[in-house]
């Protein structure tokens, strides 16, 4: 028995015509990159985000052909109220010599319960004799078949022309025939993918425009990126006449990766003037976009256009200036039009204008005090040169900022000693245990703690030592640890560079020590991690 869906096309809302669409497949094609694995409650959590977002269709799998994806469709149907997008299942055309009213994949597309589905077919010949093994006219049959009886169930059909620009290169009237047989057999647009991800956008955009010219069909593009030009190609056919994109989250995807979604929609709306999603919705693109990292369980990129952490950070001295004058001077956007902010690096690049928005935007005005600045300005420089590094300390720099614009550091303890051991014992373990002196309002305090290492057995001992007399304190975590030998200066020495973040629950600052080893190096950033923390929890200095 057919399982109709559970909103038909017509009446499920969306917030965008259907004139343009954005069609998601992170829950299917971004799900096959290497290190993703996708639980159903991983997937219902995408698809929430997804439909926030605003983007049109969200793919979410292949209903039959695993027991997850099949899962998801059903409890998508039960726990999801879409808002925005339209569900989509993905399937392939009937097998050849049958019929698709008789085809159990088909059929399982079917009981999904999804309004629309996309189909893949086979536009290269060769594909189509070698890997399906069949006519080239019969796979003509099975896209009129499948496409025919799907749209006779009711559902709104897609068909994904797989391997076209190869197919396309390799015999152009075939490729084509295969467009004009899904759109007269009732498909809404026809997908030309770029499966290799071998394409230029030149080349995109020539056969994009040729195939519309002569089939008259609806067209969709999607690009894998395995020449780093999957956002230009798509973008390209959109030139060329493409009204459907296809893309996945911070671009994941087999391979490389596809096209990724999020400069896509950011390009459609602020350069082409599309409006491709509800009304205020591109302002939480970068938050989007993170939380989706999470769910999968990969690192947002600091890199990526317009939601990475460093989309609008500025590190040159000489952008500062121009900055202080006028952002739009070295911004293509403004960053809240993404949800992102602009951040100034401090390093030893740095000139006066950028310690003084630097200064800002850490909520420390210096009021145009040149002698100030200038002291702030060398005293980076000098410690730079030593290894340090605060354009990805920021918490260390504001330390250092306030110390100099109060004209003393903030100090809530100060330290008398500090000792890590590392026991080897004989049966291959080793036990690791910290002691640390500290002096706090006078007194004296002893502390010892052991840990996962001699890092964390100090973190432990500093805690046990001052959590007493400063609570807050206990919703400190360490939440990173990254360790760099720097170059050496005198034969096989060395210097070494560690950064330390911190977070208390409510947000997370990172903090830089340097010193001839690691263990000192973790000392001093630790001590900068706490005395944030107490600066963060409104906590007066003693000393």
């Amino acid at each position: 028995m057919t399982t109709q869906p559970k909103d038909t096309d017509t009446d499920m809302g969306t917030a965008t015509d259907d004139s343009f669409h954005v069609f998601d497949t992170t829950l299917r094609d971004g799900a096959q990159r290497e290190g993703i694995n996708l639980t159903v409650a991983d997937k219902l959590t995408i698809a929430r985000h997804l439909d926030d977002f605003g983007v049109a269709f969200i793919e979410g799998g292949w209903p039959g052909a695993n027991p997850r994806d099949t899962e998801f469709f059903s409890r998508a149907q039960r726990e999801i109220t879409f808002r925005n997008a339209r569900l989509v299942a993905f399937g392939a055309t009937r097998r050849a010599g049958g019929s698709a009213a008789d085809d159990p994949q088909v059929q399982a597309l079917l009981d999904s319960g999804a309004p629309v589905i996309t189909l893949v077919a086979k536009a290269h010949d060769r594909h189509v004799e070698l890997a399906l093994r069949t006519t080239l006219e019969e796979n003509l049959e099975m896209v009129r078949d499948t496409v025919s009886h799907l749209r006779s169930q009711g559902r709104r059909v897609f068909v994904d022309c797989e391997h076209f620009f190869d197919g396309y290169r390799a015999n152009p009237e075939y490729a084509k025939s295969v467009v004009r047989a899904a759109a007269d057999a009732g498909a809404d647009v026809v997908v030309l993918c770029d499966t290799n991800g071998g394409m230029l956008p030149a080349q995109i955009q020539a056969v994009v425009a040729t195939v519309l010219a002569d089939t008259g069909a609806r067209l969709g593009i999607h690009a894998q990126d395995d020449t780093g030009c999957a956002v230009a190609n798509t973008l390209a056919a959109v030139d060329a006449g493409a009204t459907h994109v296809q893309c996945t989250a911070n671009g994941y995807g087999e391979r490389v990766g596809n096209a990724n979604l999020f400069p896509v929609v950011a390009a459609l709306e602020l350069k082409y003037d599309k409006r491709v999603l509800p009304p205020g919705a591109l302002a939480d693109m970068t938050r989007i976009s993170h939380a989706i990292a999470e769910v999968v369980n990969l690192t947002p990129s600091t890199h990526q256009p317009y939601v990475g952490v460093s989309a609008f950070a500025h590190k040159a001295g000489l952008h500062a200036s121009a900055i202080k004058v006028d952002p739009d001077l070295y911004q293509h956007i403004d960053p809240a039009l993404v949800g992102n902010t602009m951040r100034m690096l401090v390093s030893d690049m740095a000139g006066r204008a950028s310690v003084e928005l630097k200064g800002r935007e850490l909520g420390i005005e210096l009021g145009g005090d040149r002698a100030l600045v200038g002291r702030v300005v060398e005293r980076v420089k000098e410690r730079e040169l030593k290894g340090y590094t605060y354009e990805a300390a920021d918490a260390s720099f504001e330390l250092l900022l306030r110390a100099e614009a109060e004209g003393r550091a903030r100090t809530y303890f100060r330290t008398e000693s500090w000792r890590a051991i590392v026991e080897d014992r004989p049966d291959g373990t080793h036990a690791n245990e910290a002691t640390v002196k500290l002096w706090v309002k006078g007194e004296r305090i002893v502390a010892t703690a052991e840990g996962n290492g001699p890092v964390n057995a100090l973190d432990r001992a500093m805690r046990v030592g001052l959590e007493q007399v400063y609570p807050p304190l206990a919703k400190l975590q360490l939440v990173d640890y990254k360790v760099r030998i720097l170059e050496g200066r005198h034969g096989s020495d060395s210097t070494t560079r560690v950064l330390i973040t911190t977070g208390d629950g409510t947000g997370e600052w990172s903090t830089v020590g340097v010193a001839d080893n690691v263990i000192a190096a973790s000392w001093q950033a630790l001590e900068d991690a706490y005395t944030y923390g107490l600066l963060r929890a409104g906590v007066e200095p003693v000393e």
